[in-house]
């Protein structure tokens, strides 16, 4: 019998034995592939709060063509109701206080098996996956510490059908996986992928007990982080391999500036070979060819179309009919993604004939300024406090500018929106932006500064609308890039060969 737990007096719970039959006996439909675990807390076909849903939507299917990929993800009651019966193939059992759960299983109408997380009172709630109107859940730390601890036990058979031969983990949500088989002594690959190093999920030391983390863990080497207990830090110390979602934010967050004061433990990881940073993709959906949340569809040098589509824009938020360009704002309206320099920019945009319209939902102070601003310019700005991905995507569509002046962007998806449509960004060289946008060829960039900072950068795309031979090349230049998925998978494929290369037992290559 083996159990969770490193010392003595500590709580010992029993968890089933690997089973020793199955290294020689995969089932037959999936003998020649590797299995790939994708454990993630939100998911673009059910909820996303940002980014890690889209990309949870789409990595997993990029990977397909190589891997056996089923993905894990709680069941949220957005979950519940797109698969109203979900099959139980399982039961977990609790550990020190995170509770016992069932494990279904689901299949999308494009064959991606998914693994649910069945406990109502811990997933089953109005608000987002992390929280509601008063703030996070209270409990986050069990409700997160049962899925990562639901991916270990995948990985040691809890469906007898299934056995994942390496975890991908994504964000602090998912980052306990390898701990917990770490504590118990067992290897299996892992990769955790930091989307937003900003949220590292600490709590109490005093919840360690519940969340049966042994004391020894609560150290530097470890769970340990300025006295807290830190799920990100636990991931980064106990995976085999560390991603993150573009080379240059991989290369900042070794920095001080950036590293969440999780700097030191990247560039050891980094020493080691063990810290990669690869470019998130977008979908094929992306394509203003086909997209039929379009006003109008169209392609490259459809200036016409395109302009079809600003118009629609136009009328939907109520502004006068203008030949000047347009700027657009998707996004999340928080200090990070420098709204309030957007908001600043304004005044400039509408002296020199601009028209700005905005979607997004974030913190009062900027969703009231906006709204402010509406009224004062109520022809040339308007302002939607929400979310409608058809109306996002037809203001991609239609708008000449992006206006995206992030503090720090990880990756960010909307700058490779925008290009596909034919709308040139305007970034700040950070993370994914500096990787996506060229400057003076498919948008604008700037670093901090009076003479190259965000104002500067919105005069320059104002002079070369009025360029259209240069604003024109542009556009076909943002338009032909590749953002899709297909680069990406590969450097995980890369990835996974590493990890399966460190880890002895090799299962995969059992058959």
């Amino acid at each position: 019998m083996a159990f969770w737990g490193c010392s003595d007096g500590e709580s010992r719970v029993p968890l089933r034995e690997p089973d020793p039959r199955y290294d020689s006996a995969l089932d037959q439909r999936t003998s020649l592939q590797s299995r790939i675990l994708f454990a993630t807390p939100e998911m673009a076909d059910f909820v996303k709060t940002g980014g890690l849903g889209e990309v949870a939507a789409a990595l997993p299917r990029a990977l397909r063509r190589s891997f056996d990929v089923r993905v894990l993800i709680p069941g949220y009651r957005q979950v519940r109701a797109a698969f109203p019966d979900i099959p139980v193939i399982g039961r977990l059992e609790g550990f020190a206080q995170v509770p016992a759960c069932d494990l279904g299983l689901v299949e999308t109408e494009d064959g991606l098996s998914i693994y649910v997380l069945l406990n109502a009172d811990l997933f089953e709630r109005e608000g987002t996956p992390y929280g509601d109107a008063g703030g996070d859940f209270c409990d986050n730390d069990l409700r997160f510490a049962r899925l990562g601890l639901a991916a270990a036990e995948i990985a040691l058979g809890a469906d007898p059908a299934w056995r994942a031969d390496l975890l991908h983990l994504n964000d602090w949500q998912a980052a306990l996986a390898p701990a917990y088989l770490a504590w118990r002594g067992i290897r299996v690959p892992s990769v955790l992928t930091i989307h937003n190093l900003a949220y590292q999920g600490l709590f109490p030391q005093a919840n360690l007990a519940r969340l049966g983390v042994p004391d020894h863990a609560f150290h530097m080497n470890g769970v340990e982080f300025y006295g807290q207990l830190s799920f990100l830090k636990a991931g980064l110390f106990y995976s085999s391999f560390v991603t993150t979602v573009s080379e240059t934010y991989a290369r900042e967050i070794q920095t001080p500036e950036m590293g969440c004061g999780l700097d030191g433990l990247l560039r050891t990881r980094a020493a080691r070979g063990r810290l990669a940073g690869i470019l998130n993709g977008i979908d094929e959906s992306w394509d203003p060819r086909t997209d039929p949340h379009l006003a109008t569809r169209f392609e490259m040098d459809d200036w016409k179309g395109k302009r079809a589509n600003a118009e629609a824009v136009r009328q939907h938020f109520g502004l006068s009919v203008s030949r000047g360009p347009l700027f657009a704002i998707v996004s999340r309206l928080v200090h990070q993604k420098g709204i309030d320099l957007s908001i600043q920019a304004a005044e400039t945009i509408v002296a020199e004939g601009g028209q700005m319209v905005v979607i997004g939902q974030g913190e009062g102070r900027f969703e009231n300024a906006l709204r402010s601003l509406a009224r004062k310019h109520p022809d040339s700005v308007g302002v939607h406090v929400g979310f409608a991905e058809d109306q996002a995507r037809r203001m991609f569509a239609g708008s000449d500018f992006l206006l995206m002046p992030s503090r720090f962007e990880p990756c960010g998806l909307a700058q490779m929106y925008a290009q596909r449509f034919g709308s040139l960004p305007i970034v700040r060289r950070t993370g994914g932006l500096a990787d996506t946008v060229e400057d003076g060829v498919t948008g604008f960039t700037f670093a901090d500064g009076a003479d190259t900072g965000f104002l500067g950068a919105v005069r320059r795309a104002l002079d070369t609308f009025g360029q259209k031979k240069r604003l024109n090349t542009m556009r076909r230049q943002a338009m032909s890039r590749d953002f899709g998925w297909a680069g990406a998978a590969e450097h995980y494929a890369a990835l996974y060969a590493r990890a399966f290369g460190n880890n002895a037992a090799q299962r995969w290559r059992a058959a």
